[in-house]
């Protein structure tokens, strides 16, 4: 895939902009929630539903989507932020996060909103989920993608290394995983090398950066992880 040129790279970084401030105005409409965890994600979801992800808002259970599923469920306010600007569903919705009755619960609930491909919020299973997907439209000679993104705290769960472990061994060659290091747990942060021990390739790209993360979505390596970085971070 070509480098993405300047006035692209311009375009995502303004998407993801958009992204940020549905966010932001959707929780502190609210007046709680995990603010953090919803902003680090967003430049993976401008990339991916701007630029890669396969879907059809009109259709949200198209057979031949790619999948995505959001381990780190408690950033579904930036999802669907970025589901509301991709039109499954009117941007009003957003002020009724997490209130009575809403549509948009506080984690990812794939039989209430439209866009949502796996109900998470469960930390260190999304992940096993993904392989599950990603196996399952392989064996029903279904062509698609399946994303996963996982949070830096959720990955001292043991059960996402038996997901890695599981990818690796039936070559999930159309499954990408993100990690989404940004330090925000108690104790050290998820290591490159780690991931590496699986035998699974590993692009590394800075937070703040839409050009990097786009390279990670052309490859035909079995198990891919992008682990998500900062410039300057040991790794």
């Amino acid at each position: 895939m070509n480098p993405l040129s300047e006035h692209e790279r311009g375009e995502l970084e303004a998407r993801a902009k958009d992204i940020r401030i549905l966010t932001i105005d959707a929780i502190g409409y609210l007046g709680v929630g995990h603010i953090g965890g919803s902003l680090s994600v967003v430049e993976v979801l401008a990339v991916l539903y701007y630029r890669h992800l396969r879907h059809d808002p009109a259709r949200p259970r198209w057979r031949e989507r790619d999948r995505l599923v959001l381990s780190k469920g408690h950033a579904g306010p930036a999802l669907y932020s970025t589901l509301a600007l991709r039109g499954f569903f009117p941007v009003e919705w957003l002020h009724t996060l997490n209130q009575g009755g809403t549509l948009l619960p506080s984690h990812c609930d794939r039989n209430r909103t439209p866009g949502i491909d796996m109900t998470t919020g469960s930390l260190g299973q999304g992940l096993s989920a993904a392989c599950g997907i990603a196996l399952a439209t392989r064996l029903d000679g279904i062509d698609c993608r399946v994303y996963a993104i996982v949070g830096d705290g959720e990955s001292d769960e043991g059960q996402v290394w038996e997901a890695a472990m599981f990818a690796a061994n039936h070559r999930l060659d159309r499954l990408v995983a993100f990690t989404d290091r940004n330090r925000l747990q108690l104790d050290a942060s998820a290591k490159r090398e780690v991931w590496k021990d699986f035998f699974l390739s590993v692009n590394v790209f800075d937070t703040y950066d839409s050009r990097p993360p786009n390279a990670a979505f052309d490859t035909n390596d079995f198990g891919v992880v992008t682990v998500q970085f900062k410039v300057g971070e040991d790794q």
